[in-house]
């Protein structure tokens, strides 16, 4: 099973996909679970699920997502990635490769007559990385069709003990917001400057304004809000006329994020009452906080006794669409540790996988079985 699993893992790394574009990853995952005598069928593009009946009333669904990176890997991994430009470097062929593991497990199960108390839907989902396709696939209503009651993922992560699992009840990654401020100013030559208005400089007054407000903040309103991309202007001897700032909010509840971006707009506001420049200040929807159902997490925890997950001291900064499936079922997102590694998105990142899938396979498996 773990040295299936391991080469599943190596054949995907070699073949990055983005986004929802995931025709040969897929087809791979597809040609694994076919043979398996699940009901394998795909919500929406780029996504494959598989259903094991198992008799039961209910369901549980265990998450894996798919899609890669626009990075180029360095590694120098004798099964590095064959498609430049694309990496995954963020585990996903890990996550698919342990939840293709266990599907196999799942079938020899079933074909040995082992009682499962729950039917399985396996979710292998495209485009974590960028629109969402979790809240894509909850909008199918199969989750309702298959009667699932409960939902489990797990996510590779650095710098936690190699094969150890992580987790906490309530809140455990953020909810994330792309901030977006566009300044429309008045373009003129330097040499009259007075007579325009500078686009960038109200948008770098606005952004140190936000800064300098957000990092007073007290303690406990868990946040952070980061720009990292600022465009202007046109040529070195003119005033810029228009300027565009791009960054992220992070926050973990709904009310500390209103408030970050109600003062966004009111000091977007201020900005161009002192400046004379037009400020319009953007946010887009982005992913809910991970929030973990504390009452199956408790039970979860209960019954798993010590092979319970350890519990992070408090929550992270990063987010995940695995959130969106905790909105339409009860659900507990895991930490998979890969032991002293780059971080996630590096073109460097790498993990033992020969130590890391069998871990994860024997832990996700005592989920599925719980009563």
């Amino acid at each position: 099973m773990s040295l299936n699993a391991v080469n599943h893992r190596r054949v995907l790394h070699r073949m990055p996909e983005l986004d929802d574009e995931l025709p040969d990853t897929t087809a791979y995952v597809r040609k694994v679970l076919e043979p398996l005598g699940a009901e394998v069928f795909s919500p929406i593009k780029g996504s494959v699920c598989a259903y094991f009946d198992a008799g039961a009333e209910e369901t549980v669904a265990l998450r894996a997502d798919m899609d890669a990176l626009p990075v180029t890997e360095c590694t120098g991994l004798f099964f590095a990635s064959e498609r430049p430009g694309r990496m995954h470097a963020c585990g996903h062929d890990g996550h698919t490769a342990i939840e293709l593991g266990l599907a196999e497990e799942t079938a020899r199960m079933i074909r040995a007559g082992e009682k499962l108390p729950r039917n399985v839907l396996f979710v292998f989902q495209p485009a974590e990385e960028t629109t969402g396709g979790a809240g894509r696939i909850c909008e199918t209503g199969v989750f309702e069709k298959y009667r699932v009651t409960r939902i489990f993922g797990l996510h590779l992560w650095p710098n936690l003990p190699e094969g150890s699992v992580w987790s906490r009840p309530g809140p455990m990654m953020a909810r994330s917001n792309e901030v977006t401020l566009k300044v429309t100013g008045r373009s003129v030559h330097v040499s009259r400057a007075a007579e325009g208005l500078d686009a960038l400089r109200a948008g770098v007054d606005w952004m140190n304004a936000a800064y300098a407000w957000t990092e007073a903040l007290p303690p406990d309103v868990l946040r952070t809000l980061q720009f990292g991309r600022m465009t202007a202007g046109t040529v070195r001897n003119a005033v810029a006329g228009s300027a565009e700032i791009q960054g992220t909010l992070r926050t973990y509840d709904e009310d500390a994020a209103e408030m970050i971006r109600s003062h966004l707009r009111t000091l977007a506001a201020e900005t161009a009452e002192r400046t004379g420049c037009g400020l319009e200040v953007s946010f887009s929807t982005g992913y809910p906080a991970v929030w973990n159902n504390e009452t199956l997490f408790e039970r979860v925890s209960r019954d798993l006794g010590a092979d319970a997950p350890q519990l992070l001291a408090e929550p992270v900064l990063a987010a995940e669409d695995f959130s969106f499936y905790q909105r339409c079922i009860p659900g507990v997102f895991f930490f998979l540790g890969v032991g002293p590694a780059h971080e996630l998105h590096s073109p460097h990142f790498c993990w033992n996988d020969e130590a890391v899938i069998p871990a994860g396979i024997a832990f996700m498996k005592k989920i599925m079985v719980l009563p």
